[in-house]
């Protein structure tokens, strides 16, 4: 179908079908294949345009799910590259596909190997696979030593970074990730205005939406909606969705930067930190930590302490609630609007 013109839209095939039915009815395709590979045509479809190649559903964690329409041209600038910056050799690497081909992420796995001619593999234990991607939980979790490239999309720490770990900043709308550790990638342009939100420019961006708009201006740039700085060497830095940010007492608290310091208490698995609302302050500061003994979890004034010594006092969180895990997106992302509010 991919080759005789249509645009692909792929449906995560773990939604419940109320939300298979909420999202075809927003992006409004042609017809639906099944799993039997039967096409079943749909009313009120929305055409798509020559040269349109995918059109990828965003999160959809708030109100009706986006369709992204990426172009073969697209796709393809975004596949070589990515293939330029990681090396990659068809006759000697091969990609593991570990992430939901229903988001970009784990798409871009797809087409880098397609447009590339590199073997793909879907078997973890495959022994010839060489590059991977994966969210920040997959990096914490898996034996990552015997890959060549890994990518890391999101916020992730280690205490001793490993040499094969490449951290990628993107989005559905960039095609997947468009600056590797910081760095853009070729026919990558990088902008931040004067209230810090990052803008970014390429071939690989999106043409617009499903519904037709287009959030790119008339230049070619994108507002991101992420806030950042560029580091003394010139390397992108990500402090978060500009949405996330906790104004505590008049003060500016980016929840990246205070779980960066929290992962590297000993007592802490993982952390997810967000703004409550607080009659005094406007916003406190939370943090919701998975322990590495859940017996004997840290507690809040040592886990301020910590943070206190690296960051400013009132970036410490003010409350601590202990979890099991955190509620994400199918994709990773750790959805800080249900964080559960309880000690």
């Amino acid at each position: 179908m991919w080759d005789d013109g249509d645009a692909a839209l792929p449906v995560d095939s773990r939604l419940p079908a109320p939300a298979v039915d909420e999202l075809l009815d927003a992006l409004r395709p042609a017809f639906v294949v099944e799993a039997t590979g039967a096409r079943c045509a749909r009313r009120g479809a929305w055409p798509s345009e020559d040269g349109d190649a995918l059109v990828v559903p965003t999160s959809g964690t708030t109100g009706a799910p986006k369709g992204v329409v990426l172009t073969h041209d697209a796709v393809r600038a975004s596949a070589d590259a990515s293939n330029r910056r990681l090396d990659v050799e068809a006759s000697h690497d091969a990609w593991l596909s570990l992430l939901p081909v229903a988001h970009i992420g784990g798409l871009s796995v797809i087409t880098r190997s397609m447009l590339s001619a590199t073997r793909l593999s879907f078997v973890i234990d495959d022994p010839g696979v060489s590059l991977v991607s994966v969210v920040p939980t997959q990096a914490n979790r898996l034996d990552l030593s015997r890959f060549r490239v890994v990518l890391v999309g999101g916020s992730s720490d280690w205490r001793q970074r490993p040499a094969n770990i490449v951290r990628t900043y993107g989005m559905t709308e960039t095609g997947s990730g468009i600056a590797y550790d910081g760095r853009p990638l070729d026919g990558v342009e990088i902008r931040i205005d004067g209230a810090g939100e990052i803008h970014v420019r390429g071939p690989m961006l999106l043409r617009g939406y499903r519904d037709g708009s287009d959030p790119k201006d008339g230049e070619g740039w994108l507002a991101t909606g992420d806030a950042g700085t560029f580091a003394g060497d010139g390397r992108l830095q990500v402090d978060g969705r500009i949405g996330d940010v906790i104004v505590t007492g008049g003060e500016k608290v980016w929840p990246a930067a205070v779980e960066k310091v929290m992962r590297t208490h000993e007592g802490v698995d993982d952390v997810a930190v967000a703004g409550r609302p607080d009659a005094e302050w406007g916003q406190r500061v939370s943090a919701w930590i998975i322990p590495v003994d859940p017996t004997n979890p840290p507690g809040r004034d040592v886990l301020r302490e910590h943070v206190k010594m690296t960051l400013p006092a009132y970036a410490a969180p003010q409350e601590v609630h202990i979890v099991e895990q955190f509620p994400r997106t199918a994709s990773g992302k750790v959805r800080r609007e249900l964080l559960p509010d309880r000690r």
